[in-house]
């Protein structure tokens, strides 16, 4: 199925960094936390479209960069909205010099060049943007483009990978049944203490033991309950604040810029995860 890449057998996210063909450095960092890699890998082998559910900021978007650059495969990302059509996607015509010409969305690049299409926050695109899909996400494996009259058959080195946080779901912004069982998926969550140590310290230069009270206060806020806050704080958020604390900043107001002040406005919700850093910190 896939000659033309000589891809090798053993899935490359677990083959020490020695054992890395020199033609695919440069990959984006990503620390496995699961099996992730090699799911990723087996449904691109297979043709299969994929699905990753996950909070904000817990590194979605790193591995499907990390995981394009190891197959060797143009990534086309798009992050989805509400005024995101289909268009959008496929392509329209325009005019250039007096002329009016064909130029193609992101959808139709990948589809044509064999690439990864990424669509980030599938929930937020119109309906329309989903009905577009679903040709490529069946045994069919074409695009139609109703304005140039293509079907497009997509190669077997195309993959299309869509994306979104449950966390933010609604009856008004949920990815329909059908759409959802067309999909194989990959759940991810924020990696264990150790791992996201890790992460964070290789992402931000800043040394594991000074990591160690940073990733403690992670943990404590994520298990507060009883703050009124949407989302947690996020492999994102931790290493912005280790970045500030390896620049001289003190961990105090590091913390206070990256891991408060994003999360909420309410000043008695702010003072009460201040309060939770000077205790890590003293």
């Amino acid at each position: 199925m896939m000659d033309g890449l000589s891809m090798p057998d053993v899935p490359l996210c677990s083959r020490p960094s020695s054992e890395i063909p020199s033609a695919v450095a440069g990959i984006p960092f990503y620390q496995p936390v699961g099996n992730e890699c090699a799911l990723f890998e087996m449904a691109y082998r297979q043709r299969l479209p994929l699905l990753i559910k996950g909070p904000t900021g817990c590194g979605k978007t790193r591995f499907i960069a990390h995981m394009a650059a190891r197959l060797e495969r143009p990534l086309h990302t798009v992050s989805c909205h509400d005024d995101l059509t289909a268009a959008d996607l496929t392509g329209r015509y325009l005019l250039k010099g007096g002329d009016t010409v064909w130029v193609d969305g992101p959808l139709t690049r990948a589809v044509r060049n064999g690439g990864i299409c990424y669509l980030d926050e599938i929930v937020e695109a119109r309906k329309d943007v989903t009905v577009v899909l679903h040709p490529l996400t069946d045994d069919r494996r074409f695009l139609p483009l109703e304005r140039t009259g293509e079907a497009l058959a997509a190669p077997d080195e195309f993959m299309l990978v869509v994306s979104y946080n449950p966390g933010y779901q609604n009856i008004l912004k949920a990815l329909k049944p059908s759409t959802r069982q067309r999909f194989i998926s990959i759940s991810f969550d924020f990696p264990p203490p150790d791992a996201e140590m890790a992460i964070v310290a290789i992402e931000s230069g800043l040394p594991e033991r000074d990591c160690v009270p940073l990733i403690n206060l992670a943990q404590r806020l994520r298990a507060l309950k009883d703050v009124d806050l949407d989302e947690v704080v996020s492999t994102r958020l931790l290493i912005y604040c280790a970045v500030l604390m390896k620049s001289g900043l003190d961990p105090y107001q590091a913390a206070q810029a990256a891991l408060v002040e994003p999360l909420c406005d309410d000043p008695d919700v702010k003072q009460g995860l201040l309060d939770l850093i000077r205790a890590t910190y003293g």
